[in-house]
């Protein structure tokens, strides 16, 4: 190289170290890459808090799995229940029936088969005037897989239903309602509707038409088992600590994984939850799961008491719809870009066991009341009354129940009356114009024991319930009366 150019290069080299140095006396930055100057982290220990996040998530995503879980380990926990059997109730349910917004003025019929066994036959009575079953079939998220009775593929006419495993390939025969299945465990959840002229006695007799068994069963069905619960403790409302998490590794090491799941599996991983491996977190973990748990308990609880206003049935009362559906009417909360997580856990808080579809022309809706005529949230240890009209809006009958809104399960007491119906209306005071006024606290006002429900200072939140509604109803022209407090 000539000299020149060596002098050259070493005048461009060090110019360019001089700008080099200039730049950085400057204090110039990349535009992005960290933190805003002076900003630390708001957290110490980053191996606590990522699982904290990943518990408090996984119970907002999971609400409806542990949810309906909860059933088949309560029957398992209380009844010493097995897959086919079917369990029922000799009369309407009562607290022992530790369950979300159950009602207890139909007896309740349930079944929990596992298609991963065999694919599984359900044989279903033809609707008469014997009585009829209503109900519904639901996957492991709560799903609603195949509607029962009336509303149901058989449209009332009885017959055999075939549910199959997700990926089921054998031959499937003929003669059956054939439904595939979304997960390998179902809940099959039903009522006997007491026919006209009947008694409850006759819808008990009904259930036992019902027959749950595995195909290869089918040439000679063994003998049903029922077993009665209506006197035994049945555990099945969710875990809101540490213990939600062994429910949820139950239940994804039953089930296949969803492609929509996959990332929070990948999160679940965090906490020590894989499918075919063993569930033991340390105490750190136990510790996280637990607060995570509690807080997102306490997050429901928050949007129930600040429910937005969109979601009251009538613009100028206070009751909500116990069936908050999607915006296609639907229960599954899923669209074409997302899933609403949110919505679909505050449905599985305080309602299971939902049907595929919200008609324009239901067979039954629930009226929750989110607060009293005020517009202030049902308090305990305070009275409150409603007027029930003469003429309701409904085609079979109406039921007010009282909930205990820490649980949205019926309220121990000792009469455990948790209902009052149209079916006790010869017990009740009426006022003068046929109307009932009904009374929900911890004591009734003197003489109307008959027209009272106990709330044993639990906070309450009463739902009544439309059996049958009809177009006053469901087109809004009735509007029922809001709670009124009393002292």
């Amino acid at each position: 190289m000539s000299k020149v150019f060596k002098t050259l290069a070493v005048v461009i080299c060090a110019n360019t170290m001089c700008l080099n140095y200039s730049m950085a006396q400057d204090g110039k930055e990349p535009l992005s890459g960290k933190p805003p100057a002076g900003t630390k982290a708001s957290v110490t220990d980053f191996d606590y808090q990522i699982k904290y996040q990943r518990a408090f998530e996984a119970i907002i995503w999971s609400m409806p799995m542990t949810a309906g879980y909860g059933y088949r380990r309560g029957a398992v926990e209380g009844a010493g229940y097995k897959d086919n059997d079917i369990i029922y109730m000799s009369g309407g349910a009562t607290p022992l029936m530790e369950t979300a917004t159950s009602n207890s003025t139909t007896p309740y019929i349930a079944a929990f088969v596992d298609l991963r066994k065999s694919p599984v036959i359900l044989e279903i009575p033809p609707a008469s005037a014997e009585g009829s079953i209503y109900g519904q079939v639901t996957d492991a998220w709560q799903v609603t897989i195949a509607d029962i009775g009336p509303s149901g593929e058989d449209g009332g006419k009885g017959g055999k239903y075939l549910f199959t495993a997700p990926g089921y390939d054998k031959p499937i025969p003929g003669g059956y309602f054939h439904i595939v299945s979304t997960s390998n465990r179902l809940f099959f959840a039903f009522r006997s509707i007491v026919a006209p002229g009947k008694t409850e006695k006759d819808a008990i007799a009904y259930v036992k038409k019902l027959r749950v068994y595995d195909l290869d069963q089918a040439s000679n069905p063994p003998e049903q088992k029922y077993i009665d619960i209506l006197k035994t403790r049945i555990p099945a409302l969710p875990y809101y600590d540490e213990r939600a998490f062994k429910d949820i590794y139950d239940v994804i090491n039953a089930e296949p994984v969803r492609e929509q799941d996959k990332v929070m599996m990948g999160m679940l991983k965090t906490l020590g939850i894989e499918k075919s491996k063993p569930y033991n977190p340390d105490e750190e973990t136990l510790k996280a799961m637990r607060q995570g748990a509690i807080d997102a308990y306490y997050y429901m609880e928050h949007w129930f008491d600040h429910m937005p206003k969109d979601k009251y049935y009538w613009p100028d009362r206070h009751y909500a719809s116990l069936l908050m559906t999607d915006e296609n009417k639907t229960f599954t909360w899923v669209y074409d870009d997302y899933i609403d997580l949110i919505p679909r856990a505050v449905q599985s808080f305080w309602c299971t066991n939902v049907p595929k579809k919200l008609s324009d022309d239901p067979a039954t809706q629930y009226m929750m009341a989110m607060a009293d005529r005020e517009g202030n949230p049902l308090q305990a240890g305070k009275l409150y009354k409603i007027d029930i009209p003469a003429k309701m809006p409904v085609k079979q009958f109406w039921a007010l129940t009282v909930y205990d809104f820490s649980n949205m399960s019926f309220i121990y007491s000792n009469t455990n009356r948790t209902t009052l119906s149209s079916y006790d209306l010869d017990k009740m005071k009426k006022n003068s114009d046929g109307s009932v006024t009904i009374y929900v606290g911890p004591k009734a006002p003197g003489g109307l024991e008959s027209n009272w429900i106990p709330t044993v200072g639990k906070r309450p939140i009463p739902a009544v319930r439309f059996y049958g509604p009809t177009q006053d109803f469901n087109n809004k022209t009735f509007k029922l009366p809001d709670f009124e407090l009393v002292n």
